[in-house]
């Protein structure tokens, strides 16, 4: 399984504004033929799953690591994943992963990647590794896979855009206090 792939996939699920089919599509432009499959029952279901998600990645923000793996829990309870082990060059036991099965919906099938995904990020890197962009006013999501856990942007453009603000507020501090 591609635990990390699945655990991005579910921040830039939370991330996307899913308003039509269209929307879906884009999301999955790199998915294939799972963008064609995209209904506006999938959207709707989306949208609801996006809510339910948010304060996951909110408990996590705040530290609260009980919020995260309750969050979680009820979640997967909510939205049971269906695994099995696949071999992508055959047999090859070095190849074989785990993912998340096809579901009847490309909405089931995104829901179940982003919960396994998040799931195995909590277990292994821990429940504070997930966050919401300190760029204001960006509410953009990330999992944060930094060896130190440093990360506090959802994109390298909220990342410069914030780094540039900081630079011109440095500067103008030092101006004014240049000029006074």
């Amino acid at each position: 399984m591609d635990s990390l792939r699945y655990a991005d996939g579910s921040a830039r699920l939370l991330n996307a504004e899913i308003a039509d089919v269209l929307d879906l599509a884009r999301l999955l432009a790199d998915r294939g033929s799972l963008s064609e499959q995209a209904t506006d029952r999938d959207c709707m279901l989306l949208r609801r799953f996006q809510r339910e998600l948010r304060p996951v990645f909110e408990g996590s923000e705040a530290g609260d690591a009980a919020a995260v793996v309750e969050g979680l829990n009820e979640l997967m309870a909510r939205y049971p994943i269906t695994q099995r082990i696949s071999g992508h060059s055959g047999h090859d036991p070095s190849a074989l992963c785990l993912e998340v099965t096809a579901s009847s919906s490309v909405a089931g099938l995104l829901v179940g990647e982003a919960l396994l995904g998040l799931a195995s990020v909590v277990c292994s890197l821990g429940p504070t590794r997930l966050g919401v962009c300190s760029a204001a006013p960006c509410t953009g999501v990330y999992v944060d896979t930094s060896p130190n856990q440093s990360r506090r942007y959802c994109s390298d453009r909220c990342s410069s855009r914030a780094n540039v603000a900081a630079y011109r507020a440095r500067r103008r501090r030092v101006g004014a206090g240049a000029g006074g």
